[in-house]
């Protein structure tokens, strides 16, 4: 976080963080997709999937934010990606997952406990794991393509802020946070 000044709040969520194969084998899946509904790809650097989103977070709350997540002593999981989906609600081409390992849902529902014990604030909803792949996007309600199946090994967590440019929103990790056990990962 910046800490340029004592007030300064950050954009911040929790995420899963794929490593650079499972990134570039979501990259694999933009081109495609793109032809189809058009859009904006995202970046490939920020590809990721949120757990749990803060907003804006003062930097005097990041030490308990911290406390927070290191309290969570989630397991190691697996997550196989074949699904694109579109939400016409809000134009976005995403990757889903064929099903939701209880490991994943067990980490968010921790994470929010955790969260809510230090009085953070959050959105409370409920958790469709995805990954964002094209905003801006297109389509019917026809189903998509089925794509390269990927499997994603989640080994740990990162705490990440959203900053914007002149390009829109990049993403930082702050911080990583170990599953454990060796699960499907």
């Amino acid at each position: 976080m910046n800490h340029a000044t004592s007030n300064q709040q950050a954009r911040l969520f929790f995420a899963l963080w794929p490593d650079e194969a499972e990134r570039q084998a979501l990259v694999a899946w933009q081109t495609p997709l793109q032809r189809l509904c058009g859009g904006r790809a995202m970046r490939s650097a920020g590809l990721h999937a949120t757990l749990v989103f803060l907003g804006e977070v003062g930097e005097e709350r990041f030490e308990a934010l911290l406390l927070a997540a290191q309290e969570v002593n989630g397991e190691r999981f697996g997550l196989k990606f074949a699904l694109a989906r579109y939400w016409g609600h809000n134009h976005i081409v995403f990757a889903a997952p064929l099903e939701v390992p209880p490991a994943l849902l067990w980490l968010v529902s921790e994470l929010e406990r955790r969260l809510r014990r230090h009085h953070f604030r959050f959105e409370a909803r409920s958790y469709k794991p995805h990954v964002t792949l094209l905003r801006h996007a297109q389509w019917s309600d026809s189903p998509l393509p089925v794509m390269s199946p990927l499997l994603w090994r989640a080994r740990d967590f990162a705490l990440v802020q959203s900053l914007n440019d002149a390009q829109g929103a990049r993403y930082e990790v702050l911080a990583r946070f170990p599953l454990h056990g060796t699960g499907d990962a």
